[in-house]
């Protein structure tokens, strides 16, 4: 059985935001009841139709690759850079200086919000996905709330996010999202998912011959290898040849994360 795709539009006035969230629901419809749903939020929802969304959705469904989820695209704010980034750790231009409030958003205001709409008594897998800065966004609240998710997904996220300024005597020791794995107590019960694009940018800080948006990624990668991850069971990289910091990119990568995210294991 192919599932109906319902989509459907929603406000949630935050209060910690101080304003209305718009997101946008995919909801598999038909679905037996006692069916465990898999759950995924994905930053910058406004990008949905650029990222394919509903086609993409359809076109795995049809070709019984993954598990049904309902997937949720929250439409950003004209406060991007603050609301996204690393929660209580803005960056060396103050950067990201709401992120500690998007957390509150997320666990305390939107999960409650999805289970009583959606009916989410019985979850699979929650996962956050996100890109570029918003990657780093959804990594920072998955990775600060293992309790209420089990996957990341960060296409071209910005690890880059740092205390200090190029010129301003940095060194690799400032990116912060490095600092707060490294500074994590334990070893949070969850996989990941990372994409960088060879074509993301032209920078090369190191002047090691490897794009910067690679370096950091695969610093990542070090950093959770330090903590007891194990590659690719818990931590998958996809690097795409010839992909670009773009949706279109983004889009074309989106299946593979869902199908490592959510295949198919339910006869529904």
């Amino acid at each position: 059985m192919i599932p109906e795709l319902k989509i459907s539009t929603h406000i949630l006035k935050s209060i910690p935001l101080r304003r209305r969230v718009e997101y946008i629901a995919y909801v598999p419809a038909g679905i037996p009841a006692n069916t465990p749903m898999n759950l995924l939020l994905l930053n910058d929802g406004q990008d949905a139709e650029g990222l394919k969304l509903e086609a993409n959705l359809k076109e795995l469904y049809t070709a019984e690759r993954i598990d049904p989820l309902i997937l949720i695209a929250i439409k950003c704010s004209d406060e991007r850079m603050q609301e996204y980034g690393v929660a209580g750790r803005p960056d060396f231009q103050k950067r990201g200086s709401k992120a500690d409030l998007y957390n509150d958003f997320i666990i305390k205001e939107l999960l409650p919000e999805l289970d009583r709409k959606f009916n989410l008594k019985y979850k699979a897998k929650v996962g956050f996905a996100g890109f570029s800065l918003g990657g780093l966004s959804a990594f920072d609240i998955a990775w600060r709330n293992p309790d209420r998710f089990d996957l990341i997904g960060a296409f071209s996220a910005s690890f880059w996010w740092r205390t200090k300024a190029l010129d301003d005597g940095y060194t690799p020791e400032d990116r912060i999202m490095h600092q707060v794995i490294r500074e994590t107590a334990g070893k949070p019960e969850l996989k990941v998912w990372l994409m960088t694009g060879t074509e993301d940018e032209t920078e090369d800080r190191n002047h090691n011959y490897i794009i910067d948006s690679i370096d950091d990624t695969i610093d990542i990668i070090k950093e959770l290898l330090e903590k007891g991850y194990t590659r690719p069971e818990e931590v998958f990289y996809y690097e795409m040849v010839g992909g670009r910091h773009e949706v279109p990119c983004w889009a074309i990568a989106l299946p593979a994360f869902l199908c490592w995210a959510f295949p198919r294991t339910t006869v529904f």
